[in-house]
């Protein structure tokens, strides 16, 4: 369906309007004050050096506010620079130490402060200015006559004239006293460009500055870029970032005009484009104009990720800047709701890719991460099911310390936390004095500890499978006695008619290649297997985002046992080189449903961590690629070329404790039927050279 957005164009920044301003005449700084003060500008610049605060001898001049106003500083009528006029109001804040006290501050003319009291206030008020690249500070000495000193009370202000800044910068202002008196004030002006100002003809920089609308239809936005044919710009795509530089994503020269099509999957809220003339000292002109965009937010905690580092601590992946908090919560098994445990532990704000930490002393799987953002659930993830094997049927128990020694104790339900020892019907509750012992006796898992309180992991299998088991024992041998011969003639046909579940992975070098992975995907399904492939998921694929749909289908298919195949091509070993050789993998030509680039995060901790023995296994085709070009970390799993090994390859896909079947090579002539059109169709296309050559990741443009 068509995108609810209105036309986004470059007017679309934080200053829509169009400006008209006032010009000044000149190149030198100037400064000018309100009436009955005095005031001076120093000549050069100062170090900005603002210093720790100092209290105040007496009466002193602070800056209350910042106030700030556009102009053209011109050369002549169509030369002229963007410049930011800044006010600075003055009051007096501090009183008069008492008449013993005097003698403390006999100097203090050097910190704005004079003798007798009915004197006049002077300061130094310092203005600080930073715009990537520049950065500055100037200094302006006021002078306040004594029949305007009344304490509390605004005295005026201060103007400078003025600071020059590239076109669409954001500046950063400071003012604060030299000493300084209090905390600085601060504000951020994010200046227009040309698109704004009604006199951009009079600013050269302005002159040559391609147009750009962005533009929605359907699930695609557009980068229109309305230019003549022979105007010559540069077009970068970059995610921009509240702290470090910005994260370039996509760069190219264009000639105009020219029109970009970006997927909505894409879309993060700090993607910016930035566009400029390829002309010498050209204006860079960047918007950023998805920050409000719903499906960009969307789109932005889909791709967010929680990554454990070590038993504490754990970082959030993340695009862009997120506002969350984070807690930890207990997830048992059955379903129920993973339960912050908020108290005894605390919400933590979260700050992407900053190392955060839990102050544990053991991991453990139930143990979850809940990431919150405006009291909203985001992400919630179990960092140590992946390191310590699914959940345990563990109660959670929490220790309240109070004066004296006293303490309490309570077993986490989904009900509420159960006191113990307690007469309630719950489960927590019968149970109580068989917890207590354990807890005493050292069988439960402590996992965090303070003056507070601590928490406790006791299992509870043991009690369950106690109190049955007598009476389980016995329907047991009954049920094993009648069902051992159904079991036994009925296993090979149940096992042939679930299959084994097996997730297919490779790199889409081009259409002629997807269609022969298709083509084996379907035969493969005509066996007893289960065949997960990004072909015939492209729907969940879009939704969710190629790593999220990977990460779910790998866990998914290892949890019941299944096996991964990384089939091999020439473009699949390009990326796996690269991911060695750099650890990451750049914006390259491949499109937004490939899901190999995608896993490639993933399967390599496997095979370096050498848990992929079992289950994964590789693939290749016959005159497409040679085993030994699969790099060496991959060969740690047999890897088979199709045709000629198919009975091979088809046993390792085998359940690992099933019987070898005297059909194997049946099902392998079949297979190798079904796949042989499509091996002569893409090795042997009519009239066209034969595919399989110079694919891989720097095939196409990267548009």
């Amino acid at each position: 369906m068509p995108v609810p957005w209105f036309l986004l164009s470059l007017a679309l920044g934080r200053s829509p309007v169009v400006l008209s301003l006032e010009r000044l005449v000149g190149s030198q700084d100037a400064t000018h004050c309100s009436p009955g003060l005095s005031c001076h500008l120093w000549d050069s610049d100062i170090l900005c050096l603002p210093g720790d605060i100092v209290p105040a001898p007496g009466p002193v001049l602070a800056p209350t506010h910042l106030q700030t106003e556009l102009v053209l500083r011109c050369q002549k009528e169509t030369d002229c620079d963007l410049c930011l006029r800044v006010a600075v109001h003055l009051a007096v804040h501090g009183h008069w130490e008492e008449p013993e006290d005097e003698e403390k501050f006999g100097g203090a003319a050097d910190s704005g402060v004079e003798e007798p009291r009915n004197a006049s206030l002077q300061a130094q008020v310092v203005l600080s200015f930073q715009a990537y690249p520049t950065a500055r500070c100037v200094l302006l000495e006021v002078q306040v006559p004594a029949a305007l000193v009344q304490f509390g009370q605004s005295v005026g202000s201060v103007v400078y004239d003025c600071f020059e800044a590239a076109l669409g910068s954001e500046v950063r202002i400071w003012s604060y006293t030299q000493p300084r008196y209090e905390k600085e004030l601060n504000h951020t002006q994010q200046l227009p460009d040309c698109r704004g100002l009604e006199v951009r003809n009079s600013i050269p920089s302005c002159w040559a500055l391609p147009w750009l609308n962005v533009s929605a239809d359907g699930d695609n936005v557009h980068l229109v870029l309305n230019v003549s044919e022979e105007q010559h710009f540069g077009l970068s795509l970059y995610w921009n970032q509240v702290q470090g530089p910005p994260k370039p994503r996509w760069h190219k020269n264009l000639t105009g005009p020219q029109i970009i099509t970006l997927n909505h999957t894409d879309l993060v809220p700090c993607l910016c484009i930035q566009v400029w003339p390829l002309e010498p000292d050209s204006v860079r002109t960047n918007i950023c104009p998805f920050r409000e965009d719903p499906r960009a937010h969307r789109n932005l905690w889909q791709a967010a990720r929680l990554r454990l580092l070590t038993l504490q601590s754990w970082l959030l992946d993340a695009p862009c800047w997120l506002p969350a908090e984070a807690a930890l919560c207990w997830r048992a098994p059955g379903g129920d709701p993973c339960q912050p445990l908020v108290p005894p532990l605390s919400w933590e704000n979260v700050t992407v890719d900053k190392v955060l930490e839990f102050p544990l002393l053991k991991g453990h799987p139930n143990l979850c991460v809940q990431v919150n953002s405006s009291e909203k659930l985001q992400l919630q993830e179990c960092l140590w099911a992946d390191s310590l094997g699914p959940l345990k049927d563990d109660v959670l128990l929490l220790e309240t310390r109070g004066p004296q020694d006293n303490r309490s104790l309570c077993a986490l339900e989904p009900s509420g936390c159960t006191s113990l020892p307690s007469k309630a019907s719950t489960r927590a509750a019968r149970l109580g004095e068989y917890l207590l012992q354990d807890l005493q006796s050292g069988q439960c898992l402590q996992l965090w500890d303070d003056d507070l309180g601590a928490l406790w992991a006791c299992p509870m299998d043991k009690y369950i499978h106690k109190r049955w088991a007598l009476v389980w024992l016995a329907c047991l041998l009954f049920a094993a006695a009648l069902s051992l011969i159904l079991l036994l003639k009925k296993d090979h046909a149940k096992a042939a008619a679930r299959g084994r579940a097996a997730l297919l992975l490779y790199s889409a070098d081009d259409s002629g290649f997807e269609r022969l992975v298709g083509a084996l995907a379907s035969a493969l399904c005509q066996l007893p297997l289960r065949v997960a492939v990004d072909l015939w998921s492209r729907r969940e694929l879009s939704a969710q985002g190629p790593v999220a749909w990977f990460h779910a289908q790998r866990r998914q298919t290892l949890q019941e046992g299944g096996v991964v195949v990384l089939l091999f091509s020439p473009g699949a070993v390009a990326l796996c080189s690269e991911w060695l050789q750099d650890g990451v993998s750049g914006p390259g030509a491949h499109g937004p449903h490939d899901a190999f680039r995608a896993s490639l995060s993933c399967v390599l901790p496997d095979f370096l961590q050498g848990r992929a023995p079992g289950s994964y296994v590789g693939a290749c085709f016959d005159r497409l690629l040679h085993p030994d070009a699969v790099p060496a970390l991959f060969r740690t799993v047999p890897v088979f070329t199709l045709p000629s090994q198919l009975p091979d390859f088809l046993g390792a896909l085998q359940q690992p404790r099933a019987p070898r079947s005297g059909r194997l090579l049946e099902r392998a002539e079949q297979v190798s039927r079904a796949l042989q059109p499509a091996l002569d169709s893409y090795f042997h296309p009519p009239g066209t050279p034969a595919p399989g050559r110079g694919v891989g990741p720097g095939a196409g443009d990267g548009t």
